[in-house]
């Protein structure tokens, strides 16, 4: 009978540690510590069975408490992040290739003039497809963080939240903190942040990256005691600064100030051509509009019916509204330049980017760049490089031909000195790639 209520107290003893007071494996290996004469003194008689089941329902009360919750580590946080990423980019992967495939039913993939639109992630040079690119960098994005958190963080504040007014908010409260330590470097209020807060959750907290920046600057998640209540909440404590941290804490406030969404860049996929009578032909495939497969092939009898429009009697404001709004379905344009010696220059262009723009790729496709040249557009029309116009203006969406020429003045003084200009006009790694246009 004793050796039972001694092996009863025990489990007792071990139940009733509670969720405050597990034990450890070290613990639990370590030899029992054989009961005092005094505790042998008290209750004889082992608990009623409903005793036992009241001890049982309280202690499973105990173990179902709520406890705060405290912030997870960042690799944590990252590895969800990194996780909800690749979900979305098998999603939008499937969503591609449906369109695609869609797409493919309305024109056929082996006469397409290009086979797609294509960008290029400036963080690790990678080219991406459009469903791939922003999954893409915000996982690059993450993989900084084992390089410069600093910068990583700068750079997910920017990037991986799309409502700009939100993230100046966030950065404006960001910067206050860092001014008011600053300006009070030993008063611990200033260095403390309450992540309740009513301001902290409403504009700081919603923003991606915010903790991260905060956590790289030195601040650590630290469960406090809070006056009236029970129950210890959580801050964002930095510890007491050097005069040479706090000047390093501007810099990086700074940093955080200056950042920009980090975007990928379109790849203008530059193709050389050998002369061809199809030079005005192009077949573009589904990316370039801003359209669903159905909704193209509902555009192509829109088409024919606006050539039989276009008979009738209608003004040239009329067709010129018309053709703007047609316009506006493009979110791309293939534009070719037809070169001296017949050779084509193929590239994909925004629709909105601007002239200079278009000059400049052209200019650096060439050998003899630095000579003056013009673009003619369809039509007669001279480009004027100087023109902060978009290409959707010069009706160069979603695809035209351009005549290259060089500045005739130019040309007659090297002649007169001279000079000659290079035999080819592109540079040889376009015509090591030159192709014949199908």
């Amino acid at each position: 009978m004793k050796k039972f209520f001694d092996d009863f107290k025990k489990d007792i003893k071990f139940k009733s540690a509670g969720p405050g007071k597990k034990l450890t494996e070290d613990a639990s290996s370590k030899p029992a510590v054989a009961p005092s004469s005094s505790s042998s003194k008290q209750s004889r008689h082992a608990p009623s069975q409903g005793a036992q089941m009241a001890g049982a329902a309280a202690l499973a009360r105990i173990e179902q408490k709520q406890r705060p919750k405290v912030h997870t580590s960042q690799d944590a946080i990252r590895n969800q992040v990194k996780r909800e990423l690749e979900a979305e980019a098998a999603a939008l992967a499937e969503k591609e290739n449906a369109v695609t495939a869609e797409g493919s039913k309305v024109k056929d993939a082996a006469c397409l003039s290009v086979s797609g639109v294509y960008f290029t992630c400036p963080l690790t040079g990678a080219t991406l497809t459009k469903s791939q690119r922003e999954v893409h960098i915000k996982e690059a994005i993450l993989m900084r963080f084992e390089e410069d958190d600093i910068e990583a963080s700068v750079m997910m504040v920017h990037t991986f939240n799309k409502d700009r007014e939100k993230v100046k908010a966030a950065v404006d409260i960001i910067s206050k903190y860092v001014d008011n330590i600053c300006k009070n470097p030993s008063e611990e209020k200033y260095r403390k942040i309450k992540v309740s807060n009513k301001v902290f959750q409403e504009k700081v907290s919603p923003v991606e990256g915010s903790r991260e920046f905060l956590q790289a600057v030195g601040f650590i998640s630290v469960m406090l005691p809070v006056e009236a209540q029970e129950e210890e909440e959580e801050f964002l404590v930095l510890p007491e600064q050097s005069d040479d941290a706090l000047e390093l804490m501007k810099e990086r406030r700074d940093r955080l100030q200056r950042g920009e969404p980090v975007r990928a860049q379109l790849d203008r996929q530059p193709q050389a051509f050998r002369p061809s009578p199809n030079a005005q032909r192009f077949e573009l495939p589904p990316e370039f509009y801003n359209l669903s497969a159905e909704e193209l092939k509902k555009e192509q009898q829109q088409r024919t019916e606006l050539v039989e429009k276009n008979a009738m009697l209608r003004t040239k404001a009329m067709r010129e509204r018309e053709e703007q709004r047609e316009r506006r379905k493009y979110n791309y344009t293939l534009l070719r330049v037809r070169l001296p010696d017949g050779n084509l220059l193929q590239a994909t262009f925004y629709a909105w980017d601007r002239l200079p723009a278009l000059f400049e790729f052209v200019r650096e496709s060439l050998v003899d760049g630095w000579q003056p040249f013009e673009l003619i557009a369809p039509g007669g029309q001279k480009l004027q490089e100087s023109e902060e116009v978009t290409l959707v203006e010069c009706n160069l969406v979603p695809a035209a031909l351009l005549t290259f020429a060089w500045d005739a003045a130019v040309q007659a003084d090297i002649a007169a000195a001279g000079g000659k200009s290079s035999a080819a006009l592109l540079k040889p790694e376009l015509l090591e790639r030159i192709q014949t246009l199908s």
